[in-house]
């Protein structure tokens, strides 16, 4: 029985993984670290002191399990069979070498060497960054992971200078390492390792029509020229090189900066840069002519809508700057924007201020009418006028102040006899009211009211007829009374 295993395991070494030799040793696989999975499936992980490795093989019959721990003589010693040297080596050649050497004495063995864990160890930063301190690190940790919630707005991530253990000291760049994938300036850390942050000697920024603006650290040597072609990756298609502009704060005459321009051939003779220099390239649509756009348009609508079904509605007039192409009639224009126009727009009765000129400009077979064609072209400082539509209710008769008052959708009779003061107490009665649409057709009191509709509040108080045809009636009465008097006065002498 004994040889029939022995056999089985000859013919399938690869069959004895870790995971199988040690099935019942749930707590051990459960326990690798996901760091230790990153671990084996990197080659660049080197052997670190702290490092904890298992070894499994099996000698005749029997499964030797066996946990070797790296100190910092990185000596590894296999069972009784040898010692390695792991200094500077990766997990992946010293796995190598300490499996040869059991195979060597345990031909067939199915040996195999795994990461149980990796080590961690301690690294120092000082220098320009917000407190020095030591940082817990792994053999996977580049320089840049452990740096970037400790720099400074003045921190060099040009010159950051790492010290080994051995006290051999290298100067590495961080920004071509993020930038071009240099990884050679962005290393592994290893046990022991002192990193020294130096101070930012120029930061410029550049912004506008480049491929990528940015503030940039500068290096000694590198001005205008470096800046653009290599930092800020060249101009943009649309970049105005022209008329390039430079606020310089340092050392300048206003405290608000100074303002120098420039063109093409500063950027060919490399004009020099100073610290907190800002440059802007401007971009040639800005000189694109504009046209405005005033009354009732918002340019918060979104775009694709038009006039039927724009969003919130303006209250108050707005002007619009326009960008237009030498050469765009208004239909372009106004098709293109339709979402400047909402309900209250009075897009029919639109009208176009050119100096002394006001041109109507019925704006709806544009917006409406798929086939129109404008043949009036846009000019500069063109101002295009979009009145406000409003709707009014008149409020007549027994209120306070009759008069002509601003539509508002879904509301009553009462909501318009209020704006109008309310009822004339003694002239009306029982809120009565007589209401005409604007075809003068009666309305009941219970519809809501319709734009250009006539509310009359009745004058239909009986005291008020009385208080008005009284003293007419007591006048009459009086001379009839009169005359009565004087005419029997005159029978009675007689």
């Amino acid at each position: 029985m004994k040889r029939v295993l022995f056999f089985f395991v000859c013919l399938c070494p690869g069959f004895f993984t870790p995971g199988y030799l040690f099935a019942q040793d749930l707590t051990l696989t459960q326990n690798i670290s996901a760091n230790a999975q990153l671990a084996l499936s990197n080659p660049n992980y080197r052997v670190t002191p702290g490092d904890i490795y298992t070894l499994v093989y099996l000698a005749g019959t029997q499964i030797i399990k066996y946990t070797i721990t790296v100190d910092t003589t990185y000596r590894i010693r296999v069972a009784n069979l040898g010692t390695i040297d792991g200094s500077g080596k990766t997990f992946s050649q010293v796995k190598t070498q300490v499996e040869a050497v059991v195979a060597n004495n345990y031909p067939l063995s199915g040996v195999q060497l795994f990461l149980s864990q990796p080590a961690v160890f301690m690294v120092y930063i000082k220098g320009e960054v917000k407190a020095a301190t030591e940082i817990n690190a792994w053999g996977l940790n580049r320089l840049s992971s452990i740096l970037k919630d400790n720099t400074t707005n003045f921190s060099s991530l040009r010159d950051v200078q790492v010290q080994s253990s051995g006290g051999l000291t290298k100067v590495y760049d961080l920004f071509k390492a993020s930038r071009f994938g240099d990884l050679t300036q962005d290393p592994y850390l290893r046990p022991g390792d002192i990193i020294t942050l130096g101070r930012v000697s120029r930061t410029v920024t550049i912004t506008g029509a480049v491929e990528r603006p940015g503030a940039y650290q500068l290096l000694e040597g590198e001005e205008l020229k470096e800046l653009i072609e290599i930092y800020g990756n060249g101009f943009t298609p649309t970049a105005d090189k022209t008329r390039l502009e430079l606020v310089r704060m340092v050392n300048s005459v206003s405290v608000s900066g100074d303002k120098i321009f420039l063109a093409e051939e500063d950027v060919a003779v490399n004009y020099s840069l100073q610290d907190y220099d800002a440059i802007t390239v401007p971009e040639i649509t800005k000189l694109q002519p504009v046209m405005f756009v005033e009354g009732a348009v918002s340019p918060s609508g979104s775009a694709g809508t038009n006039a039927a079904n724009a969003g919130a509605s303006p209250t108050v007039s707005t002007r619009l700057v326009v960008p237009f192409n030498r050469g765009e009639n208004y239909a372009s224009l106004i098709r293109r924007n339709g979402h400047w126009f909402s309900a209250v727009s009075d897009t029919k009765n639109a009208y176009l201020i050119r100096g002394e000129e006001h041109i109507p400009v019925n704006l709806n077979p544009i917006l409406y009418d798929a086939e129109y064609h404008s043949e009036l072209i846009i000019e500069e400082n063109d101002v295009l006028i979009i009145p406000f539509r409003q709707y009014f209710v008149t409020v007549a008769g027994a209120v306070v102040a009759p008069g002509r008052y601003p539509y508002i959708p879904d509301r009553g009779w009462d909501y318009y006899i209020a704006l109008a003061g309310g009822f004339v107490p003694g002239r009306n009665s029982m809120q009565s009211v007589t209401i005409t649409d604007v075809a003068g057709k009666k309305q009941n009191k219970s519809v809501p009211i319709a734009p250009e509709t006539v509310i009359t509040a009745d004058t239909n108080a009986f005291l008020f007829y009385f208080n008005q045809y009284a003293p007419v009636v007591m006048t009459t009465l009086s001379l009839v009374t009169t005359s009565l008097s004087i005419y029997v006065s005159a029978r009675n002498a007689r």
